[in-house]
């Protein structure tokens, strides 16, 4: 048994260790170095990494573009978390949070900077009036499993993930711990989708859209490769949905947009027209 680990009286930042992720991080917030922003000629201008947070935006933007919303044309920048691109001026200036994904819309007379992808799912349903419900019940209910996504995921991403995948050593009580909520979490998604073609109900919305690039990509094998040992089979019916939704149009695409991992076909560090993702996809073989 190794030797228990005592917390000291006042916390101090150790970074001896050799973690490349969680060397990235600091108890500081704020601009590292000087640096601007690119930009396209869009109104919309999208800096971020194609994790499933930022899968969440490219993703909403391209099913925007293919309900023929011409003005959610966008350019897409890539924001290498590894290489520390988040903590540049320009993105800080945008997001004091340093985290992807960050959109400045232009459209208006003044430039608005938003940050937290569900905040910017909102902006841009509102924006154009699609995969909202303008009123009532409907409304409500996307709402509930928006926020339920932004609540949850981060026990999927941050507290699973990071131990099963990404952690120096495997230890067993937080892989345990974060791999129960974890199925239970994909538990409560069964049983809502056991009686709904979509998270709440018949129409796709920003609650798919948030949901579908953690827990959609975690059924499919697409996250952590993870499948097998959370018996992901399993849950039929988010196996069900998952592929549905992947089949779509704009989860196709979107899901690409500002990926620079992962096999040629799905990658596209830059996005600033259409055919910038045609040219990608026409790599699947």
């Amino acid at each position: 048994m190794s030797e228990q680990y005592v917390p000291p009286k006042v916390w101090v930042n150790d970074t001896s260790g050799g973690n490349k992720w969680a060397n990235i991080n600091s108890p500081e917030a704020g601009a590292r170095y000087e640096k601007a922003l690119p930009e396209g000629e869009h109104s919309l201008q999208l800096y971020s990494l194609g994790t499933p947070n930022g899968q969440k935006v490219t993703i909403m933007l391209e099913e925007l573009l293919a309900a023929g919303v011409k003005e959610a044309e966008y350019d897409a920048y890539l924001i290498n978390i590894g290489d520390s691109h988040q903590f540049s001026s320009g993105f800080v200036a945008v997001n004091p949070n340093s985290k992807i994904p960050a959109l400045v819309d232009k459209s208006g007379e003044d430039a608005v900077n938003v940050f937290e992808s569900a905040s910017i799912l909102v902006h841009l349903a509102e924006k154009f009036g699609h995969f909202l419900p303008s009123s009532g019940p409907a409304r409500t209910q996307t709402f509930n499993w928006l926020f339920w996504a932004q609540g949850s995921a981060p026990f999927l991403g941050g507290g699973f993930g990071h131990f099963f995948a990404y952690a120096d050593e495997k230890q067993e009580y937080p892989i345990n711990r974060f791999a129960m909520e974890a199925k239970r979490q994909l538990d409560v998604l069964d049983k809502q989708l056991a009686n709904n073609t979509f998270i709440t109900g018949d129409e796709y919305t920003i609650a798919d859209i948030a949901i579908w690039p953690w827990y959609g990509n975690l059924v499919l094998g697409k996250l952590y490769d993870a499948a097998e040992f959370l018996q992901v089979e399993s849950y039929t019916n988010v196996l069900r949905w998952a592929n549905q939704v992947s089949e779509r149009e704009g989860g196709q695409r979107g899901r690409i947009v500002n990926r620079a991992f992962g096999e040629k076909w799905e990658q596209l560090a830059e996005r600033h027209c259409a055919s910038d993702i045609d040219k990608v996809l026409k790599l699947r073989p």
